[in-house]
């Protein structure tokens, strides 16, 4: 009889080590489980980013432009746009002009703000005189650039 009394004490003892290991593991899985958790939440979290615009040349507003080839050079007209977006104004139409025999890059008010057409004549290193007036309200952008062949001579180049 205490043969079988020191074999139950022996699985008792036992079964509460296992019991202990397997309640103390348990703990330890939660444990690990909730920092996973938190630290997946806090990676997968969006915060707003701040956008900050340094201007080359600083507008009132942002200036719409369209950039038309009145040279001929074919991909002219992508390279300008590039150096305008780069310059930061918004470049929302560029294609070609009517005629291909344009000798001085012009920049053309359309909206009667002559101040913004300057600053673009300006970044592009072009002389205010190069600035005309040809408002029209059905245009939807302020200034037209119209590249010329002297395009070469010009900040960009």
């Amino acid at each position: 009889m205490i043969k079988k009394q020191k074999a139950e004490l022996r699985k008792s003892i036992l079964s509460n080590r296992a019991n202990t290991i397997f309640l103390i593991s348990s703990f330890i899985l939660a444990a690990i489980i909730v920092f996973l958790s938190i630290s997946l939440y806090s990676n997968f979290q969006i915060e707003p980013t701040k956008i900050q615009i340094e201007y080359t040349v600083k507008p009132d507003s942002l200036i719409h432009i369209e950039v038309m080839n009145g040279c001929g050079v074919a991909g002219v007209a992508d390279v300008f746009t590039n150096y305008l977006r780069k310059s930061n104004f918004d470049v929302i139409q560029m294609g070609n002009y009517y005629s291909f025999d344009i000798e001085k890059t012009l920049v053309v008010d359309r909206t009667g703000n002559k101040k913004n057409a300057q600053l673009v004549a300006k970044s592009l290193g072009l002389a205010e005189d190069v600035v005309i007036s040809q408002t029209n309200k059905n245009y939807f952008l302020d200034v037209s650039v119209i590249i010329g062949k002297d395009f070469n001579q010009l900040n960009l180049y």
